[in-house]
């Protein structure tokens, strides 16, 4: 069983390294795509299924490598982890998310504090951030339920898939919402975004709760009560 310290730092260490990567490459897509946007978000897409695979496996043997306050709230829900352990991964995540974003920018030698303006709005993106953390909840439920060894590779994959199936290109993590806020790249989002797309991922995740528990309801079951013992 990992300490707390270690699950706080994986859960930041882990966010911090998804945020470097989805703006990271955001800004090297940008530039070297020469203005063609779907090159571009190929670009941001591959590194960042590819990241999320990675950091799964490394760290999810830590912390259950959830990088998500959306997961870490729907695994609350669940009863697979204590009210104080999703609070502690909940402010890791936002802390790890900016650390991102910020080291992003100094290795491209872009100022630290921005504020985007690159404006996502509109009910089709709301309701594609509902669809991608419902999605994304459901993709990990599952596997956790049936096939845990899939997880890495299982949500890897979907959130590839879903930066093109999605009119929101998949953002479907709070944490990432509000830290793309602060960067004025490829990837961000303009702050009076954020607050309509925190609300349909968090609608997105209460839906996949409610219908994973019915789902896979021994699975549930059965899994929060070996993880309380």
């Amino acid at each position: 069983m990992s300490s707390v310290a270690q699950r706080a730092v994986s859960e930041t260490l882990g966010t911090a390294f998804l945020l470097a990567t989805v703006i990271g490459s955001g800004i090297m897509a940008q530039r070297l795509s020469g203005g063609n946007d779907a090159l571009a978000l190929l670009c941001n897409t591959l590194p960042t299924g590819a990241i999320l695979t990675v950091l799964i496996l490394i760290l999810g043997p830590v912390s259950g490598a959830h990088f998500n306050p959306a997961v870490s709230l729907a695994f609350g829900f669940r009863g697979a982890i204590s009210w104080p352990t999703v609070g502690l991964y909940l402010f890791a995540q936002l802390c790890g998310a900016v650390i991102g974003v910020w080291a992003a920018h100094l290795m491209f030698e872009l100022p630290v504090w921005q504020l985007s303006t690159h404006i996502r709005t509109g009910s089709g993106q709301w309701l594609a951030e509902a669809v991608a953390t419902f999605g994304l909840l459901l993709t990990i439920f599952g596997c956790v339920a049936k096939s845990p060894a899939a997880v890495a590779y299982a949500v890897g994959l979907y959130i590839t898939a879903a930066y093109w199936f999605t009119a929101s290109t998949s953002f479907a993590n709070p944490a990432v919402t509000l830290a793309r806020s602060l960067s004025d790249t490829f990837a961000g989002i303009a702050p009076a975004g954020v607050a309509a797309f925190v609300g349909a991922q968090m609608a997105g995740m209460l839906a996949a709760v409610l219908l994973g528990r019915w789902l896979w309801r021994a699975d549930v079951s059965v899994k929060a009560n070996s993880e309380r013992a």
